[in-house]
């Protein structure tokens, strides 16, 4: 049974990884219907948030539905972190998670995120007095290291837990990788085999099967695995891991008509938690990422058409005019 602090997960859980732009409380409360043992918030900036920046505030909104759920936060600034941090505590989030892992331009360039891995002192510094300041567990999401020549994680993962954190997600890639190769998952099992190290580690990155799930469990020994963007146009995919990590069986597929309205329900949240318009810009990542579609002949220009629909009833009509084989063919492998 994995505990982070308190917060018992059970046996080999399966969490929703903090996305930009992706894990509103909408899409978090669907994850968790389909079996996510724990749901992470979008990233929260320190600084906007110590501002009082409106829109950054209303990312603080957790629901008890969805707990236990992880408040995560960055920056670079220790004493606007600690404060930051006490802020995100109000908010009643069961784990309070530092991003030392984003890669992006904006954050990484600025010395935040992935960007904390070339000032390594800082990032303890910041550890060590976020943890001291709050009650709730603290856990830290990083990458393996900056670059190629620069993998540092193995001694990194003592330091960190030295300051007192609660837990440790390790992305498999380094900052300079960004999203592409492949998640080097062996020095995520290095660090889960350190006989020195106590804490639990989450590894995350390319896992985007129920079988390859199983296998990060058994390979590397992982305490947790964290799913990001094999979960975008499909939160079913908790439910899929969920029922092979429980059966060694393939969950199996419902029609196609099911997903669809899964994809609609999740248009409907997106527009009620925003408006309309910014709403369906919102799902689009969602709609153009889903694995649903694949497979179907000749969909560029249905694909083409769902990303440009401006209102609920253009994407619905297109949607409903979708004509699949039985199952498109990441179904029908099951």
């Amino acid at each position: 049974m994995m505990k982070i602090g308190t917060v018992d997960l059970g046996d080999k859980p399966v969490l929703l990884a903090p996305m930009e732009d992706v894990t509103d409380i909408s899409f978090r409360l669907m994850c968790k219907r389909f079996g996510a043992d724990m749901v992470y918030t979008e990233f929260v900036s320190s600084d906007a948030l110590v501002r009082s920046v409106d829109k950054t505030k209303q990312k603080l909104k957790v629901a008890n539905e969805e707990r236990p759920v992880a408040i995560q936060l960055y920056g670079k600034e220790v004493d606007t972190m600690v404060e930051a941090a006490q802020l995100c505590e109000e908010a009643q989030p069961d784990v309070l998670d530092i991003n030392f892992g984003c890669p992006v331009k904006r954050v990484a360039g600025k010395g935040a995120g992935a960007g904390m891995l070339r000032n390594v002192p800082q990032m303890l510094k910041i550890t060590e007095k976020i943890v001291r300041a709050l009650k709730i567990p603290v856990t830290v999401k990083t990458r393996i290291g900056w670059d190629a020549e620069n993998k540092i994680i193995v001694e990194l993962a003592e330091r960190l837990q030295d300051c007192g954190i609660a837990a440790l997600t390790i992305h498999g890639r380094t900052r300079a990788q960004m999203y592409t190769g492949l998640a080097d998952w062996t020095l995520i099992g290095v660090v889960k085999n350190n006989p020195r190290m106590r804490i639990p580690i989450i590894g995350n990155g390319d896992v985007t099967t129920a079988e390859n799930c199983r296998d990060c469990f058994d390979r590397y020994g992982v305490d947790a695995v964290m799913i990001g963007r094999g979960s975008l146009g499909r939160p079913w995919i908790f439910q899929e891991i969920k029922y092979f990590l429980a059966t060694g069986k393939k969950l199996p597929p419902e029609s196609f008509a099911y997903y669809l309205s899964i994809l609609k329900e999740q248009v409907i949240h997106s527009v009620a938690r925003l408006d309309e318009r910014r709403g369906i810009l919102h799902i689009r990542r969602h709609l153009a990422a889903t694995p649903l579609f694949k497979g179907i002949p000749d969909f560029k220009p249905t694909r083409v058409a769902l990303l440009r629909a401006e209102t609920v009833t253009q994407l619905f009509d297109i949607m409903d005019k979708i004509s699949p084989q039985p199952l498109p063919l990441y179904l029908e492998n099951k």
